[in-house]
């Protein structure tokens, strides 16, 4: 046997074992597959379950994501972050309706003209729902490429990431095309999944022992289950800023870093560049029931997503309240509330806060502030995560 055939029968073995049980695989449909992959980016797991099927269960297809509302979706959406990948989910849903009848296009090259659908996402859904064998290179499979070849360039280039997918294209293997998505191997899978029984006289079942092993022989032998087998084991082996679990890595012993004793050494990655730090001063205005929020410009940081009122730099309580009044609001008392700081990719933001108390505050007039309830702040409007820290210290809706 060739030594990528041993490394695919390797990892694929590993994985039928060892995989994550995750609700976007049970069901891989286009559809499914798409919305997760989008939702991952960025963001861990364990965050993205709970978003995953609050969305479905608003969002259920892509007719209904193409005719969603804007408030809708980007509620939906909230604390995830990076909204404009949700903005350029609901505007290629539209352009399936138009251009595929609703039908996700079944093949890498047709989902690459898609909005918001990249090289990553593009071979993601192609082989795990359409068996298409193209390689899905995400971080997890440029670091476990990395320190498989001992690659010594930026892994962070267009470069290293086109030379990873010929490194996998070469052990990949060839899968069945499908317009069904996997549904045959997730049959297999509930097979593998099945724990090894022993006989009444205590000795392993070896009819179950091969019955295991031909199923993740052949039921896993495909693009999409190689591609997730390998972001697994970046996931929970072949770990980030870190030293990997070599001991438990199934490919451990075709790993050029891991025979150097090199692992930590890769992937080479470039200088970080420092972060821009910005000071703000964020207001809660409130009174007895309701809080004002602003909707932020159409383009740049946050873009369109409602905010509180907020300005450059720390102000005094003094130049709070003249702030404040330059809004047209008349404060009743303020009171310090506690720095906080959010990170973004390049910029910092510095925090501090005040809140300031008003008698009853009346309509606003203006293209930039609204008036709403604590009931409507929390079901209607998205709040990004930047203001988590000051969003905590508002009372319970009345």
């Amino acid at each position: 046997m060739e030594i990528s055939e041993q490394m695919t029968q390797k990892l694929i073995e590993w994985y039928a074992e060892k995989r994550r049980i995750l609700p976007w695989r049970e069901n891989p449909t286009p559809y499914h597959v798409w919305i997760s992959e989008i939702m991952l980016q960025q963001t861990r797991v364990d965050t993205v379950k709970g978003y995953y099927a609050r969305f479905l269960a608003s969002c259920p297809d892509i007719r209904a994501l193409a005719e969603a509302p804007e408030d809708v979706y980007m509620k939906l959406w909230e604390g995830l972050g990076y909204y404009s990948r949700v903005r350029n989910m609901h505007k290629a849903a539209e352009e399936i309706m138009t251009a595929y009848g609703g039908e996700m296009p079944g093949s890498y090259e047709k989902l690459l003209g898609i909005t918001g659908i990249g090289p990553y996402t593009a071979a993601a859904i192609a082989s795990i729902a359409f068996g298409e064998k193209v390689p899905a290179v995400d971080g997890n499979l440029l670091r476990v490429f990395a320190r498989l070849s001992a690659y010594p360039e930026n892994i962070k280039t267009e470069k290293a990431r086109k030379v990873a997918a010929e490194y996998y294209l070469r052990w990949m293997p060839e899968g069945v095309r499908t317009t069904q998505g996997t549904a045959s191997a997730e049959k297999c899978l509930e097979t593998a999944r099945l724990s090894l029984t022993d006989t009444g006289a205590g000795v392993p079942d070896a009819d179950r022992v091969a019955e295991r092993a031909t199923c993740a022989a052949h039921g896993f032998y495909t693009p999409g289950s190689f591609n997730q087998a390998l972001m697994d084991l970046g996931a929970t082996i072949c770990l980030p800023n870190r030293a990997p679990l070599c001991t438990d890595c199934p490919l451990r012993d075709f790993c050029t870093a891991h025979a150097r004793g090199e692992e930590t050494a890769y992937p080479v990655m470039p200088e970080k560049k420092a972060r821009r730090i910005e000071d703000r001063t964020v207001l809660l205005i409130h009174d007895a029931g309701r809080i004002v929020i602003g909707k932020r410009p159409p383009k740049g940081l946050l873009a369109s997503l409602y905010e509180f009122p907020n300005t450059e730099g720390h102000l005094s309580e003094a130049d709070a309240l003249r702030y404040v009044a330059g809004l047209g609001i008349q404060a009743l008392r303020i009171r310090p509330l506690p720095a906080a700081k959010h990170i973004f990719s390049h910029i910092e933001w510095h925090m501090i806060g005040y809140a300031i108390t008003v008698d009853e505050l009346a309509p606003f007039d203006s293209d930039q502030l609204l008036l709403v309830s604590l009931k409507e702040l929390a079901e209607t409007y998205s709040i990004p995560s930047a203001f988590a820290a000051y969003r905590s210290l508002l009372p319970e809706e009345g």
